[in-house]
């Protein structure tokens, strides 16, 4: 696999333990419990993390600066939502994390439903709701990068506005990365235009390859005036020592998952989104298994997002997979599986020399 791919954990961010299946310890959302997750991921030859989202969860923002401060390179991917933030408010914020850490920020843009009335904030339409992530990625960037930024857009303003501390360039590193998901063709546009990294849930390589070959032409269609667009996987990792032993493991966790109804996994099910719709259309398309081990059968019992499908096998069988997604164009992978630490060192110490080798 190419050197210059990326690989990044999950770390849930949730007030609820057992979080798709993790071990239900005691404080499991601490910071203590948290940093160990942070530390064994430096340890185990992660990039980073990417922190989840969402009113009703612990403030993302928070809990990535908490960690970053306890940790020398773990990397967090902070997901953020345009209205619970205002631009300026957020680029200062991430300028300021981004020059204390030494350059350790990315940034995961979500435009998915959220309760929004909680914080005082509303959307219209889909349309609405899209061009105002594009209008937030927009200016955020501009203050990032220039100064004395004034902007009167249709959801955003700003006048005269210059964000202290600069982001210092670093190489290519002009800021903090973009990373977007949304498989509709609004948030297509939007990624064609504004991300950095197209993120991608664990569709069959087929539908990846289409994906991506789209986004490409949408990004010369619209005159994109950013670098060339990047694209990652989020997808579940199921790794044991062997195929026999993978498969039998994976099939009990669904066989648990049916018999709770998907208790603990049901946070990102939201079938009306058109990209967690593909992947639970998956299963009625392919049966259980596609491609060689994406393993479709979670999403029947409450799995979503991430957790819709699976990479299922030994290290050997599971990176195979991923060397397949990384031919197609992949160079961020987003990995997870539970127990999320005991599957940090696993799969660090298993699977990642496998892909970087």
């Amino acid at each position: 696999m190419s050197n210059n791919s990326e690989f990044l954990w999950y770390i849930p961010n949730d007030v609820k333990a057992g979080h798709r299946g993790d071990s239900a310890v005691e404080n499991h959302n601490s910071l203590d419990t948290l940093t160990s997750h942070a530390r064994a991921l430096e340890e185990h030859g992660w990039k980073g993390a990417l922190i989840g989202t969402g009113w009703g969860r612990p403030d993302t923002f928070t809990v990535a600066a908490s960690l970053a401060a306890r940790t020398t390179t773990f990397e967090p991917l902070i997901a953020i939502r345009p209205g619970y933030w205002r631009p300026a408010n957020f680029a200062s914020a991430a300028a300021t994390l981004d020059h204390l850490t030494g350059g350790r920020v990315r940034i995961n843009i979500v435009s998915g439903k959220d309760n929004l009335p909680a914080y005082g904030d509303s959307e219209g339409d889909q349309a609405h709701r899209y061009a105002r992530t594009k209008e937030f990625m927009r200016l955020v960037r501009r203050l990032w990068t220039e100064e004395n930024v004034t902007s009167a857009g249709e959801n955003f303003r700003v006048a005269e506005s210059t964000v202290v501390p600069r982001i210092q360039v670093r190489g290519d590193r002009r800021h903090p990365k973009f990373y977007f998901g949304g498989a509709s063709e609004a948030a297509e546009r939007v990624a064609a235009t504004e991300a950095d990294v197209q993120l991608f849930w664990g569709e069959p390589l087929d539908g990846v390859r289409e994906r991506i070959a789209r986004l490409k032409a949408l990004s010369r269609e619209l005159d994109r005036d950013l670098p060339p667009l990047e694209f990652g996987l989020r997808i579940t990792t199921l790794v044991r020592d062997t195929t026999e032993q993978a498969w039998a493991d994976a099939e009990a966790k669904v066989a648990e998952m049916a018999r709770s109804k998907g208790s603990g996994w049901h946070d990102h099910q939201r079938a009306l989104a058109v990209g967690q719709q593909r992947l639970l259309d998956l299963h009625e398309r392919g049966g259980d298994v596609l491609d060689d081990n994406l393993y479709t059968a979670p999403g029947k019992f409450g799995g979503g997002g991430a957790g819709t499908t699976w990479l299922v096998g030994s290290a050997e069988d599971v990176a195979r997979s991923l060397r397949k997604y990384q031919d197609l164009g992949i160079t961020h992978f987003v990995l997870s599986d539970t127990p999320y630490l005991s599957e940090i060192r696993r799969q660090g110490d298993q699977l990642l020399p496998l892909l970087r080798g």
